[in-house]
């Protein structure tokens, strides 16, 4: 027998007027619900008119927040039988003094490739230029990438690198598919992660499609710089990872 949902009690009064449509604001209380376990994986949600009554709006606002979860694979719609949680597990990230996107992965998924969405050397605007302990106007490589687990993209990154030292740095990473690997053929064998920040927001319409998400979904993100064995930095970045898809495990004493 399959469990039913119930549906969350009305926190749920939606915020009109507040710029964000009504049927993202209902994905995101569904989100949300899944998150803190109020929607069991595998169970069958209310049905969508339980759902418009619920959250005061018609059952088109509550079918288009299914339908743009279950594109995005957070549920799954039975024909006959109604919208159920998908089984998805979270891939866990670990962020900590040695972060490494093949290695974090190792034994959750088969297969992980990085992807180059595009690439520029620019000057080096006041922020980057302090996290890479360059002046302000130096050349700067940065790196548009897409990383993927088993075909699957799971986060979009910019990473910015000294232009002059590491010259060869995008050929390398075009040819391996990873940033270890480009590192390790401009001579940097090993580097470490110095700092990360993480917050939260919502994906805006570039990462939406990058990562193969519907519109309202939220990102994970990481804004990091790693170091080299001497203490040089050698790598920014800001990495957006799909909330739905990943979880970041903070590791003790970053």
């Amino acid at each position: 027998m399959t469990e039913t949902i119930e549906a969350p009690s009305p926190a749920a009064a939606m915020e009109r007027g507040s710029g964000v449509a009504l049927w993202r604001q209902i994905a995101d209380r569904i989100r949300q619900g899944i998150a803190d376990g109020t929607f069991q994986e595998g169970g069958r949600l209310p049905p969508e008119i339980a759902l418009a009554e619920r959250f005061g709006v018609n059952r088109h606002t509550v079918r288009g927040a299914i339908a743009a979860l279950v594109q995005e694979g957070v549920l799954r719609a039975e024909q006959g039988r109604g919208t159920f949680v998908q089984h998805a597990p979270r891939i866990s990230y670990a962020l900590g003094r040695y972060t490494r996107f093949s290695a974090n992965l190792q034994g959750q998924v088969r297969e992980t490739k990085g992807r180059l969405l595009a690439s520029a050397v620019v000057p080096a605007d006041g922020r980057t230029a302090g996290a890479l302990d360059l002046q302000p106007g130096a050349p700067v490589l940065r790196l548009e990438t897409v990383s993927e687990a088993d075909g699957h993209p799971v986060s979009r990154a910019t990473s910015w690198f000294d232009a002059i030292r590491f010259a060869g740095m995008e050929d390398a990473y075009v040819k391996t598919g990873s940033i270890t690997a480009a590192f390790a053929r401009c001579g940097i064998d090993d580097y470490m992660r110095r700092s990360t920040v993480v917050s939260a927001r919502h994906a805006d319409a570039t990462v939406l499609a990058n990562l193969s998400l519907s519109a309202g979904a939220i990102v994970l993100v990481t804004v990091a710089i790693n170091e080299d064995p001497e203490g040089r930095a050698i790598q920014f970045s800001e990495t957006l990872f799909a909330a739905d898809r990943v979880e970041l495990v903070v590791a003790e004493g970053l």
